[in-house]
């Protein structure tokens, strides 16, 4: 062990990036960053439209979740990221940040200082927002949110749509309601991705006291007598934390490298030979995520971004992005969408809404040969609650994932409700213009029960995985709301896995929020100037 910092982080994702860069603001602390996967070089991670090869498989993990008992055996593709930046340099760069209910929920299960009140501040702290510097929005900080660069005129005639159907658009899904179709806000800057790397690690790179690693994977966090005190690396190095351990690899990697490391289901770790450090069951437990559902319908010309997957007009859009930052390029394919209601009784909107500008765009989807758009339908608060546990005590190999999608029957019902939704929105004569004809699910699925069939073979993740290392004050709880270890002294956890329930839109916004407040807790009970 001859090498020593005061913090270790482990994850370069959206939480963990921002608690490097705000922790290394005082140059007398030692910082270091590991991250398992490579650097963000590649064009892909840098512009707009390369989200269309991340969920099939470049900075990925490559992993896949159990087959699901709820939904017919369906297993699916989990993209995780593996690189730097986490899931804010492979997503599709939308900045929701859910509803204001979500935190006060989570304030009145006991997480003091998690109200929307408390966390308004730190999504503030992170923007640079190049439309809004208001009550809920700010400017001048690391993170570019923007305006969509390059949107098409079906993207105005889906919000027309919407309004058809009494949903009435709105300018700020951030702002006072959530509720409205319209225009996201994206995590770019002069029409290029700015992911948590980008904005906060890459402006900071000469800092002396700021290491960062990439390709450096932890096999297991290092205690002794009740504490944290380092990690072992793959290779079997070692390195120390003189004063903390902060855990940011995600809602699954984070409960996958604790259980590694002994702290877990205490039976299930030995009977895969683990030596327990903790005995702590609800580490991987309360798995929530977002079904995601869709239709998809062919369109009646050029209307979408179909048509430069053919090579010829994919080198003439790079050509239009290099000279105007316009064209296909410059587009996340997901700029549009809003929130609306599945259960008229609902607190807040519990539908989210994206309008895929193509087909095809993710792994799994359907492409359709002429062109389409897709528009997108998840419930945004499912009862339904999953896990992560290992496979093997091997970290390479892939953890058993389980989002035990729609185990509860009132999510089944309220995601159809949904996708019916989304359909009636796409036959509004707003887009008639535009749509030939709905070819998924199609004319032929009329029952709820077809419904249920068909989403068994058409339907994905929507990437928002939380709640596996939780905060709260009951005995139970993983964390404290400060979001230390409950049992494990100087280890912390902060990202989507802290979260109580998860938040009602996106996710990496609130993971971004979460890196900010979680670096000012650090340095308030570590006595680090601010």
């Amino acid at each position: 062990m001859t090498e020593g910092y005061d913090f270790i982080i482990i994850g370069g994702g959206s939480a963990g990036s921002v608690i490097a860069a705000r922790l290394s603001e005082d140059a007398h602390v030692r910082v270091l960053l590991l991250e398992a996967g490579g650097r963000d070089r590649h064009p892909f991670y840098q512009l707009p439209a390369g989200f269309a090869k991340m969920t099939k498989g470049i900075g990925s993990w490559g992993w896949t979740t159990n087959p699901q008992r709820h939904m017919q055996g369906k297993v699916f593709t989990y993209t995780q990221a593996k690189v730097i930046g986490g899931g804010s340099a492979i997503n599709a760069q939308i900045y929701t940040r859910g509803a204001a209910q979500d935190y006060d929920e989570w304030r009145q299960l006991g997480c003091e200082g998690w109200s929307f009140a408390d966390v308004l501040p730190y999504f503030k702290k992170s923007e640079d927002n190049d439309a809004f510097d208001n009550e809920f929005h700010g400017q001048g900080g690391p993170l570019g949110v923007s305006r969509p660069a390059a949107p098409l005129p079906i993207c105005d005639a889906y919000i027309a749509a919407a309004g058809q159907l009494g949903i009435p658009e709105t300018k700020d899904v951030n702002g006072a309601h959530q509720d409205g179709a319209g225009y996201y806000q994206l995590t770019q800057r002069h029409a290029r991705r700015s992911s948590a790397a980008m904005a906060f690690l890459a402006p900071n790179r000469e800092r002396a006291n700021l290491t960062v690693r990439t390709g450096a994977q932890v096999r297991r966090i290092l205690f002794h007598a009740g504490r944290a005190t380092g990690v072992e690396m793959d290779d079997g190095s070692r390195v120390l934390a003189d004063r903390e351990v902060i855990l940011s690899s995600g809602a699954i990697g984070s409960p996958r490298l604790l259980q590694l490391s002994g702290v877990g289901p205490a039976d299930e770790l030995r009977a895969l030979g683990i030596e327990v450090v903790l005995d702590q069951p609800n580490v991987g437990a309360n798995l929530q995520d977002h079904l995601d559902l869709y239709a998809i319908c062919e369109v009646t010309g050029p209307h979408t971004y179909d048509r430069f997957a053919k090579p010829h007009l994919s080198a003439l859009a790079g050509l239009q992005y290099l000279f105007t930052r316009k064209g296909p390029v410059a587009s996340s394919l997901f700029e549009t969408g809003g929130f609306w209601y599945a259960d008229p009784d609902a607190r807040s909107p519990d539908i989210q809404m994206h309008l895929g500008l193509g087909t095809g765009i993710e792994a799994g989807v359907a492409a359709m040969p002429n062109g389409g758009v897709t528009l997108n339908a998840c419930f945004l608060r499912p009862r339904s609650r999953g896990t992560v546990r290992l496979r093997t005590d091997n970290p390479g190999d892939m953890p058993l994932i389980d989002p035990n999608y729609l185990a509860d029957p009132y999510d089944r019902e309220m995601s159809i409700r949904g996708l019916k939704l989304v359909q009636s929105i796409l036959a509004q004569d707003a887009l008639k213009p535009f749509i030939l004809a709905e070819r998924l699910p199609g004319p032929d699925v009329q029952t709820d029960e077809e419904y249920f069939n068909f989403i068994c073979t058409h339907s994905k993740t929507s990437h928002h995985c939380a709640g596996t290392c939780r905060m709260g004050v009951d005995d139970g709880a993983v964390l404290d709301p400060r979001l230390r270890f409950n049992g494990i002294d100087g280890l912390r956890v902060a990202d989507a896995s802290i979260m109580p329930h998860v938040n009602s839109s996106n996710t990496n916004a609130p993971s971004i929020m979460i890196g900010e407040k979680a670096a000012d807790m650090i340095k308030s009970d570590q006595g680090i100037c601010q």
